[in-house]
Parts: structure tokens; sequence; C-alpha cells
């Protein structure tokens, strides 16, 4: 980060929120630990004091100490700073690469696992436009509706969290990804007229992509086995499988046969009282034209 020049004051938390290390997060602590002792040990090493090397950087010295101690996540502007202030010819910079493994919550991370490794994706939304097709201010204004409210570096680092899945799109080769989303988030205004309008522009972006087939679920329309929640199904090269449902097996992943079955037929079952996929982009189309 770099001094204000307008201000000509560094820094601060305030202006800055980093992310705080999640304490249940094994690995994410050890890694973020690691990184920040070496930090600690290169500036040590050059004679620098931590007020003197905040000022350096732009950060102000309680960050300093928080980023050194584990406590804080550092992004990658500070590193490379970092990198450049302590002349450590480019190791520091390269601490990145652990950093930004362990940057997301844990569960996130998880997720992303799985669905960078799935050759097919199944997903059905009831209450939400699914995360893999969320814009940044669509899930910003989600993700801050939360009550109780997250913090501000809280809900950065979940929108971060959240479009760093949509990846999945930019595979080689691609997945197969299925959407399967009701009608009535389609039709709230979630983040104002300006952000709900991107956001139908995007479901038609990813709609049409050869690989992706997005269907609409009609409000009026009969009973389905997906009221009771969501529900993604991930298949995978080698021919294995995981879901997992809010309304079944208490929402655990699943890999046994039989359940899997279960979540399938449910999942299929949904597809078929779906609009069409052309049916379900014209809807969509319809919806943008009504404002």
């Amino acid at each position: 980060m770099s001094v204000e020049a307008d201000a000509g004051r560094l820094k601060t938390e305030a202006d800055e929120p980093g992310w705080e290390v999640d304490p249940d997060d094994e690995w994410g602590v050890a890694v973020i630990a690691t990184v920040g002792r070496q930090l600690k040990l290169r500036r040590e090493a050059v004679g620098m004091r931590a007020a003197e090397f905040g000022k350096a950087v732009g950060y102000g010295e309680d960050l300093v100490y928080k980023i050194e101690g584990g406590k804080r996540i550092p992004r990658q502007e500070y590193l490379d700073r970092a990198d450049e202030v302590l002349g450590a010819g480019g190791l520091i910079a390269a601490t990145w690469e652990d950093v930004k493994k362990v940057r997301y919550p844990k569960k996130v991370r998880e997720l992303g696992k799985l669905e960078e490794k799935a050759a097919e994706i199944g997903v059905y939304e009831c209450n939400i436009i699914a995360g893999l097709l969320q814009t940044p201010e669509h899930a910003r204004a989600l993700i801050e509706a939360a009550q109780p409210p997250y913090a501000p570096d809280d809900v950065e680092r979940m929108v971060a969290a959240r479009l760093a899945r949509q990846s999945v799109y930019e595979r080689d080769p691609a997945p197969s990804i299925h959407f399967v989303l009701e009608e009535a988030p389609l039709r709230r205004q979630v983040g104002g007229t300006m952000v709900w309008r991107q956001q139908l522009e995007r479901l038609l972006e990813v709609g049409r992509l050869n690989n992706v087939t997005l269907q609409v679920m009609p409000t009026n329309t009969d009973a389905h086995p997906g009221l009771d929640g969501r529900i993604e199904l991930l298949k995978f090269p080698d021919g294995t499988a995981v879901g997992r449902s809010d309304g079944k097996f208490n929402g655990r992943p699943v890999s046994d046969p039989r359940q899997l079955r279960i979540l399938e037929l449910r999942y299929g079952t949904i597809r078929a009282q779906a609009l069409p996929p052309r049916g379900s982009l014209a809807f969509i189309e319809r919806l943008l034209g009504e404002t």
C-alpha cells in the first residue's frame, strides 16, 4: 500500500482493512504465521524498526505488527512493497503464492477445489442466484444484507472468494455446468435497478456459453422436490461424485451411491419441470425488457 499523497499520512486499518486469519483454519494459520515470521526476521536483519518499515511500505505500525504476528493476511501489494524495501530479491514477493491459497475461508476453498476438478456441475438454487453466476455488485449486496452484519473487511473477503470460484469458466477442458434458478430471485432487485439489470445480463452471458445450460423454474408451477432447499451435484472424470442438499442428509456432502441417486433423482425432476434452456433465456430477456 502507498502513502496518500494528498493527506500525507499512512493508511491505517480503517483505510485498508486486511483479512483476519480464521483460528479454526489450521493450514491457513500456519501459512500466515510463517510468512509473518519471515517478514519480521528480514526486517530485523536490515535493522529497521516496525514504525520505520511501516512508513516505507505505507502501513501503520499496528498493522505491521499484526501481519508479522500472523494475525492478519497480507495483501499482494504489501508483500511486493516489502520485498522492495527489504531488498529480498523476490523471495518475499514469492510468498504470495502460498498466501493466496489460504486467503479465502476454509469452506470456500474446499468447495472451490471440488469445482476445479469436476467434469460436470449441477446446481439448483431456490432463494438466491447461484454464486457461480453472481456479479461482484450483486454478491456484495447479498453479503451486506446479513444480520448480524459482517465487518467491511469480511464482506470484501467473501465477495473475492465467491468471484474466485468463477474461474471454473476458464478451465480447459471446460466442465459441463447446469443451473436451475427459481423465478422469484430473478425478479428481486438486489442492490437496486442498475445492479439487478447487470446481474440479469450476466445470466444471459453465461447462459449462452457452449458448456453451460441455464434453466428458470417459473413461480406458477407445481410443487417440485427442490422446495426444501439448494441442491448441488459434482461429478469427476474418474467416475466418482459428491452431492449435497439443504433438505436432505442435513446438508452434508455425500458420496455414497445410494444417497447420490436420491439427489440425482431430485435434480433430474427439477430440470424436467423447469423451462427449457432457450425458453429460460427468453424469459430473462423479457424481465430486462420490463424496466
